[in-house]
């Protein structure tokens, strides 16, 4: 009972030190938007001006907002299939075989490749390719820099969903089997709706880390501080912005760059919420 008692109090401290985290990260954010807010308003969340000029600054969010979305969920779309269909190779076509267990080890190596590898592959392989086609003059922009970010997460989602995929009982889908039914019919009738809650989790955890990635979009969407036109446009995200002005800033710019991080984590916030929202009703 006294080993118990302890346990329960360790665990109890753990966990209230994470919430303390999490308050401290929140009440440090705001503390240091407060300045931008209290100056521009919420006109800072929906203007598209930036402006670091001084006797002319003016400070809005709203370009790296569209930049960061785009990014991201472009990023997504492209991830989807290639992802779920890598996942399914792995985990139910060829599971348990050499070529299975080999592109899995493969999936998990990529999954842990730093960011700034993914930029520079992306500048000296990626962009070349944008260009020749005739997408972007320079091949930088949004197009370019979520292909980048759809190829960084693919191998992260693809391997949660895997160990999703592989959960799913062998006796239902052997029961499927036993009535006649396909390959195809099996995972779509089987497979998909015992692990689609899991695998749609695995696509939230992936966006997650595509809507806070900094090295690599950095170097490939242009840097440019106004709303992307197209997904050939330049533009720019938060977490970019952030990386590349943060050193210099000081006064109401540091504020305002410090309100975009805040406002990037209830970005991020909030696309979890949503993702556990439609978890729950899946489940």
């Amino acid at each position: 009972m006294k080993s118990e008692k302890i346990t329960r109090y360790v665990l109890f401290a753990v966990s209230f030190i994470i919430l303390l985290i999490f308050a401290g990260m929140v009440f440090s954010l705001a503390g240091g938007a407060i300045p931008v807010f209290k100056e521009y308003g919420l006109k800072f969340i929906f203007s598209s001006d930036w402006n670091p000029t001084q006797g002319r600054e003016f400070y809005g969010a709203l370009p790296f907002i569209a930049g960061t979305l785009l990014t991201s969920f472009v990023a997504l779309l492209i991830c989807l299939p290639l992802s779920f269909s890598t996942s399914l190779f792995i985990a139910e076509y060829y599971h348990k075989t050499r070529v299975a267990k080999f592109l899995g080890t493969m999936v998990d190596l990529l999954a842990g490749v730093p960011s700034i590898v993914y930029g520079l592959w992306g500048f000296y392989a990626l962009r070349p390719v944008i260009i020749s086609l005739g997408l972007s003059d320079q091949g930088f922009g949004v197009f370019t820099s979520a292909v980048i970010l759809a190829i960084m997460i693919i191998p992260y989602a693809t391997s949660l969903s895997n160990e999703i995929i592989t959960m799913v009982p062998n006796e239902l889908k052997e029961a499927a089997y036993s009535l006649g039914a396909t390959r195809f019919e099996v995972i779509f009738s089987v497979i998909f709706p015992n692990a689609r809650s899991g695998i749609v989790a695995s696509y939230i955890l992936a966006l997650g880390r595509a809507l806070g990635e900094t090295m690599a979009v950095t170097m490939l969407i242009g840097n440019a501080n106004i709303i992307p036109k197209g997904l050939f446009s330049t533009g720019n995200t938060m977490a970019s912005l952030i990386a590349n002005q943060f050193g210099e800033a000081d006064g109401l710019k540091l504020s305002a760059l410090i309100a975009i991080g805040l406002l990037l984590f209830l970005i991020t916030g909030i696309v979890n919420a949503i993702g556990k929202y439609i978890i729950r009703k899946m489940s």
